[in-house]
Formats: structure tokens, C-alpha cells, sequence
């Protein structure tokens, strides 16, 4: 299967209030964004033609811009309105939507004041990151050396672009070691999340999850726990250190793009695909593919 390189693809890409062609969607190689790591993100999910939970989406975009000090040009309604249409416009049926904001190219300074703002809005279908194998029997995990850093080291709550460096580096080692992604302790050594998804662990009939005090705690994951509340699984969200992960029965992981993705293994430590895991899978997938009228209300749950 032939997969085009996302500069050179057919359609549309939503840029600072218009629409272009995609091949036409540019940045300025002085941005500010690109030299200093000025620029946040987003990564939503289509399904069956929707957009899930976009809103808390546009509203996490429109607060981590605040924590990186800039104001987006666009008020939350405005951003969503244009994602409805962008999808409607490239036809989406199951795939995956990526909002951009990034500082201008006015200056060249670490200083980011007085840069203007971007925002740009890219659709395309993708429908699983994992295969259906994957899915089924669990990822492997093995722990990086690289560490989630301390609130007052990082802007930890924003979804920005310079907090998926080590990410990539935790990925890029994970993936030449054999393992299908990498697993983060933090600053103090707790069990933290993987390179773009958080962390459950199952112990007997127990959901436990690392608390969020210094990585996002991603919409997937209050998805996940209202769905734990709602099948009366006890949840705990507590410290968790790796000496504890030959403990639990089960682990899977959360995220926009994973969905619940079962693991199989970290570090040697085996787990299987138990009824907790099934259960909250099974409930995350009939969510998703609701009718829209019968999907959570915008902003329900954000983090």
C-alpha cells in the first residue's frame, strides 16, 4: 500500500481564516514557531463524518496557547466551524484532524512578543494507527531513558510542540529496540505515560491510572474513566512506580490517535488482554460511533 507524503496530497487545508490548496499551505522557514518551539497542537478524531468531542479539542488548543502567552485570532466557535466544514470538504469519513497554531516570522528572537499568530486546520482518513492484530494481543513497551520534566521546568499542561522532542527520541529508540512505542517515568521516577498516550494498569477487577500532575491528561483518558464510572469499575489515580507494573494483570493505553490500545508487555512484564480492558474498548468504540445526538455534550469532561 502506497502512502502519499503529507506535502503532496490532494484537497484542502484550512489556513489562518481561508481555505487553500494543500500543496499551498506554507509557513515561513524564520518562524518563530519552527526556531523556538513556539507552537501547539491538537489531534482529533473523525468518525462516521464527526468530529469527536471537538469542542474540548478547540478549547484545549485555545489553553495552550494561553500557558505558551499568545491568543489565537479565532474564538473556539469559529475554529469549530471551520473543522465541520473542512472535513465536510475532503470528505472524511474515519480519519484524523491536526489543528496547528504557531508564532509569525516578524522578528527573529527568543523573545516572542509582537510575532503573530497562525492557525492552520489539516484533515486526511486514518483510520488505526495500530493493525488489527495489534489491537487484539497488545503492544510492547520499553521504558526510555529520556523523563517527563517538572511543572516548573516545562509548560506540562499545554499541548506543545517542544514537549514531543523527547518524544520523539523515546520513539525513535523504542521502535530500533523492537518495541511498538516507549513507556516515560517522570522527573521523580513514577510511572508516567507513553510517547503520545496515557498509561491504565489492572489489578483483579481495580482500574489504576499515574496521576496528571506532570504530563496532559489526555480527553481519551476522561472519556475512558467516565466509561469506568459508568460500568462501576473502581478506578484509583495515584503514584505508580515501575517496581509495581509486575502487579497488574492488565495495561492498555489512551489517546486520540491509539483509541484503547491493549499492551502486552513493558520492560518483560507480561499482561493479557482482560475482561477490564475488553470491556472499556468495547464501551469507547460503541461511544464513538454513537449518533451524534447521543455522543457526550461539548466540553463534558475536559481535563
Amino acid at each position: 500500500m502506497t502512502v502519499l507524503p503529507l506535502h503532496d496530497r490532494d484537497g484542502e487545508i484550512w489556513l489562518d481564516g481561508r481555505f487553500v490548496p494543500w500543496r499551498d499551505a506554507h509557513l515561513h522557514v524564520l518562524a518563530h514557531g519552527l526556531h523556538y518551539g513556539g507552537g501547539i497542537f491538537e489531534g482529533e478524531r473523525v468518525y462516521d463524518g464527526q468530529v469527536f468531542k471537538l469542542t474540548e479539542h478547540t478549547e484545549r488548543l485555545h489553553a495552550s496557547a494561553r500557558e505558551l502567552g499568545f491568543e489565537l485570532p479565532y474564538t473556539v466557535a469559529e475554529l469549530d466551524g471551520a473543522t465541520r466544514e473542512l472535513v465536510r470538504r475532503q470528505g472524511i469519513g474515519n480519519g484524523y484532524v491536526r489543528p496547528v497554531a504557531w508564532r509569525g516570522s516578524e522578528h527573529i528572537s527568543v523573545a516572542g512578543a509582537g510575532a503573530s499568530v497562525h492557525v492552520a486546520l489539516a484533515t486526511w482518513e486514518w483510520p488505526h494507527v495500530f493493525s488489527a492484530e495489534a489491537k487484539a494481543a497488545g503492544i510492547r513497551l520499553g521504558t526510555t531513558r529520556w523523563r517527563r520534566p517538572a511543572p516548573d521546568t516545562a509548560p506540562v499542561r499545554a499541548k506543545a510542540a517542544s514537549l514531543y522532542n523527547i518524544c520523539t527520541l523515546a520513539r525513535d529508540e523504542a521502535d530500533a529496540a523492537g518495541f511498538d512505542d516507549a513507556l516515560f517515568l517522570d522527573y521523580r521516577g513514577y510511572v508516567a505515560e507513553a510517547t503520545g498516550a496515557n498509561l491504565f494498569l489492572v489489578a483483579g477487577s481495580v482500574l489504576h491510572t499515574p496521576t496528571a500532575d506532570c504530563f496532559l491528561a489526555g480527553i481519551t483518558r476522561r472519556t475512558v474513566l467516565d466509561l469506568a464510572a459508568e460500568l462501576g469499575i473502581e478506578v484509583v489515580e495515584r503514584h505508580i512506580g515501575p517496581d509495581e507494573l509486575g502487579d497488574f494483570d492488565e495495561c492498555f493505553l489512551t489517546g486520540t490517535a491509539y483509541e484503547v490500545q491493549p499492551v502486552r508487555e513493558i520492560d518483560g512484564h507480561r499482561f493479557t488482554v482482560g475482561k477490564t480492558t475488553t470491556a472499556l474498548l468495547e464501551a469507547y468504540e460503541e461511544l464513538v460511533h454513537a449518533p451524534a445526538d447521543a455522543r457526550p455534550a461539548a466540553g463534558a469532561g475536559a481535563p
